[in-house]
């Protein structure tokens, strides 16, 4: 890894670079499964609801900012699913392949079995080969496949879960 990140909690003024990854997930990609941009209201709103509710956030900061942020939370609300949580992982389109996106899942993986849970779940669009690579290196096995359940960029989209037991 050429550029280790400090991996550590988000804070508020991790806003601007968390509103900048998110963006252009959603704008450029079909890894953010969104339309309209956020705002920096918006992800304090998100990051506030998430540490009021338990979940974490975490940044790979960098010496030129945030390369990029990982969070978990609830897979289903119903109490039979309390074992299981949904990550989420983004990179900066600066900062891909550097090792971050590792750094950030292994500190996820590592929270989430320090809570006692079982099964770590990530939804990823079945285009983006190089997320399904990158779950398949951490140990994720393709769960099951929604077929054309998102629309974006006037095609249909097909969400793959890939699954960890922890």
């Amino acid at each position: 890894m050429a550029d280790p990140a400090l991996i550590r909690a988000a804070r508020a003024d991790d806003d601007e670079g968390i509103l900048a990854i998110v963006n252009d997930a959603i704008l450029n990609t079909t890894a953010w499964y969104d339309h309209e941009p956020w705002t920096t209201a918006r992800v304090a709103e998100w990051r506030a609801a998430k540490f009021a509710e338990g979940w974490p956030i975490l940044v790979a900061d960098v010496a030129s900012g945030i390369a990029g942020f990982g969070s978990f939370g609830p897979f289903r609300a119903r109490q039979a699913y309390a074992g299981t949580v949904e990550h989420s992982v983004y990179i900066s389109n600066t900062c891909r392949g550097r090792g971050h996106g590792r750094q950030l899942l292994d500190a996820l993986i590592d929270l989430a079995r320090a809570r006692g849970l079982h099964t770590l779940v990530g939804g990823v669009d079945s285009e983006n080969t190089g997320s399904l690579a990158f779950h398949r290196a951490l140990g994720f096995e393709e769960a099951g496949r929604l077929r054309e359940v998102g629309r974006k960029f006037d095609r249909w989209l097909t969400l793959v879960f890939m699954q960890k037991l922890l």
